[in-house]
């Protein structure tokens, strides 16, 4: 399933905001249907129209539902176009009044202009302050919680790495229909360090280590077939956003999502297309196949992976 990113982001159903004033209800809530509210779903944190103080250490905030929706969208996609956030009013947010001077003023976030393509717009990532609002009101502790990140991690790739939240919210659009129950989405940063870390587990503490990995392919296969990652060429492909979802019936799954470039050429457009991701491409060229993997999921197409390798 290929799509383009359309500036214009679908607006779901609002929820019900008076449904309690503290984010964290543990609840499976199959009624739920903006997918902007995974992300602070876990978290001990204001979630009504009204500011409440929230005590971080000697530090105190005051913050609203949305502002607190704000801040773990930015951070579990660690940037995020203004444009794409919501503010209170339900309204693109605006850098200039409301929700996003608020939250920079309090050290929380900070904002850049950007010319993502050839739209203007601001970016928003997180401080370290701000993360520690979100990793301090947490209420989940396993393996699986939502990862939060501050700051930028390559510059070079920021026009890039702008776009995977509409990305992400076109994915999760697909998967409405099936009642699919978000719980987190996954960066590749996050895969990657977990296949280094497979990579170099004989060498960890070894002090006559040369730092190159001795994994053999077939143990490599077996990495990532357990991870759900595919291979093309004996490379593990790695997707830019993995959404993990619960099907209907309960049975895990996996979306994964990635966005392309003008820079995807050659053999990496190529691994890429092979691979089976949903692939988005934010100039409209369909670029590549559909990948829904795990207990519920379903394979790529190949004839549309032949479309795109031909």
């Amino acid at each position: 399933m290929s799509r383009d990113l359309d500036p214009r982001v679908h607006e779901p159903e609002r929820p019900d905001p008076s449904r309690g004033s503290r984010v964290g209800t543990d609840s499976d809530d199959r009624g739920r249907t903006d997918p902007r509210d995974v992300f602070a779903d876990r978290l001990d944190l204001p979630r009504g129209p009204e500011r409440e103080r929230v005590h971080v250490r000697i530090r105190t905030y005051e913050l609203r539902g949305s502002e607190v929706r704000t801040l773990a969208t930015v951070g579990a996609f660690r940037v995020v176009p203004a444009s794409d956030l919501r503010g209170h009013d339900g309204r693109p947010a605006d850098p200039r009044k409301g929700d996003l001077p608020h939250l920079r003023d309090l050290g929380l976030v900070r904002t850049m202009p950007y010319v993502v393509g050839k739209t203007r717009t601001t970016l928003v990532t997180l401080t370290e302050q701000g993360r520690s609002v979100l990793e301090d009101a947490r209420r989940d502790h396993d393996r699986e919680r939502q990862v939060f990140y501050a700051g930028i991690a390559k510059p070079r790739e920021l026009a890039h790495d702008a776009q995977l939240h509409r990305a992400y919210l076109r994915a999760a659009e697909s998967l409405a229909p099936r009642d699919a129950r978000i719980r987190r989405v996954v960066l590749d940063y996050e895969l990657k360090r977990e296949y280094q870390r497979f990579l170099q587990a004989s060498n960890r503490g070894r002090r006559d280590s040369d730092g190159r990995p001795d994994r053999e392919q077939e143990e490599i296969e077996r990495w990532a077939h357990a991870h759900q990652l595919p291979m093309v060429d004996d490379h593990v492909q790695f997707p830019d956003v993995r959404i993990e979802y619960d099907e209907r019936d309960g049975r895990r799954a996996v979306e994964d999502v990635e966005v392309t470039t003008e820079h995807y050429r050659g053999a990496l457009a190529g691994a890429k297309a092979r691979a089976g991701f949903t692939s988005y491409r934010a100039a409209g060229a369909r670029l590549g196949g559909s990948r829904r993997t795990g207990r519920g999921g379903r394979g790529s197409d190949p004839r549309v992976a032949e479309e795109v390798l031909g």
